[in-house]
């Protein structure tokens, strides 16, 4: 019997070690849901015997905050993570109220991490950067609903050794359903900004024409909270979104069928699109307006512009090379991926520069330790 315990004694340690590490895991696990850990900061246990790695890594990230090229939404890039290299995608953008920043990373390794966070950029005296959210943990996915104006920057950073191809998309939703049934872009005719009355004023709005009758919708949940047939809306309907704080002016309307203290979905019908008010003489159309407390009127497009989705490039990972080199005659780097964007270096025949990705016809590269866009044509492969 003595040596029989003898022999199953390995096997209870071992069980012992399993049920520890497990019941260790747990414990995180249950302390990460109270205290909301960073996405990195939870990476970074897996380098307690190599925080200098770690550190290398971070540092990398960090110097990406004044290294961004300059994009606009939809974007899409594809390319390959190189273990050779800490590779850190920054890329700025310009953001409004109204709008929902979305990105969603692809990758053929499922267990591959990739990081993504949001700052925004603030210009006092110096540039610094009020960081805005992080992805969660091994998500390939983030969402911002953002509520200010302004620049913004993302930066996507894969963990360390990470070695496959990937796909980003970058686009905006808006927050709000558009107000006129079946209706979109096209249908809005007139703009914020627009002069009225000899320019006396200028027009807190957009205008979305649309046939009589049409239905007009609450482009978010809230609360009705007046309606009436007054000034130079005629016949109109406010609605309040208490989640944000603004209040939806709905004017024009031919007929109303809400009603002051009504909830309402999204979606739901407030009336139908006439011309009533100081629109006597124009054709049908909905006045929408967004006003937001002590500011007073505020741009609605952003809230309900329907945005693109992004067109992934393809790239054969297959061929895929870390570097490319300039073919025959000097070129300009450039911020963006468009003739139009500015530039930011010329570089000489020969000169190398390492491939991070390509976006439509022009490959995302990094010189100098800086990034920066350059067009398919001017480069070859190294090494293909």
């Amino acid at each position: 019997m003595k040596n029989k315990n003898i022999t199953f004694r390995p096997y209870i340690w071992i069980l012992l070690i399993i049920l520890a590490v497990t019941s260790c895991s747990r414990i995180n696990k249950a302390a990460d849901f109270i205290t909301k850990p960073a996405p990195k900061d939870v990476y970074k246990r897996q380098f307690k015997e190599a925080l200098q790695l770690y550190s290398l890594w971070e540092d990398q990230g960090q110097k990406a905050l004044t290294d961004s090229v300059r994009i606009s939404a939809p974007y899409a890039e594809s390319g390959k993570f190189s273990p050779q290299s800490f590779p850190v995608y920054s890329y700025d953008i310009a953001l409004n109220p109204g709008e929902e920043i979305v990105l969603d990373i692809m990758t053929d390794s499922i267990k591959t991490l990739v990081f993504i966070d949001l700052y925004r950029q603030n210009k006092d005296s110096v540039v610094s950067f009020e960081h805005m959210g992080s992805s969660e943990f091994e998500s390939r996915s983030f969402r911002k609903e953002i509520d200010q104006s302004g620049i913004y920057k993302i930066i996507m950073q894969p963990e360390i050794e990470a070695n496959t191809p990937f796909r980003l998309k970058v686009h905006k939703e808006s927050v709000y359903r558009f107000p006129v049934a079946s209706k979109g872009n096209s249908a809005i005719q007139s703009f914020w900004g627009a002069a009225r009355d000899g320019g006396r004023r200028s027009h807190e709005g957009i205008d979305i024409f649309a046939a009589r009758g049409t239905p007009v919708v609450a482009a978010t949940k809230g609360r009705v909270t007046s309606t009436g047939n007054k000034g130079l809306g005629g016949k109109q309907v406010w609605l309040r979104d208490s989640k944000r704080g603004n209040s939806l002016y709905y004017a024009h309307l031919d007929s109303i069928i809400a009603t002051p203290g009504m909830a309402v979905a999204a979606g739901d019908t407030l009336g139908f699109v006439g011309n009533t008010g100081n629109a006597r003489t124009a054709a049908p159309h909905l006045h929408f307006g967004i006003y937001k407390g002590f500011r007073g009127a505020i741009n609605p497009l952003p809230f309900v512009y329907r945005n693109d989705a992004a067109v992934v490039p393809d790239i054969d990972p297959n061929i895929f090379s870390d570097q490319v080199v300039l073919s025959k005659v000097r070129a300009n780097l450039r911020s963006g991926p468009t003739t139009k964007s500015n530039i930011l270096k010329q570089i000489q025949p020969k000169d190398t520069l390492r491939l991070l990705g390509k976006s439509s016809d022009w490959y995302h590269i990094r010189f100098n330790e800086k990034n920066s866009f350059i067009h398919e044509s001017l480069v070859s492969p190294v090494g293909i």
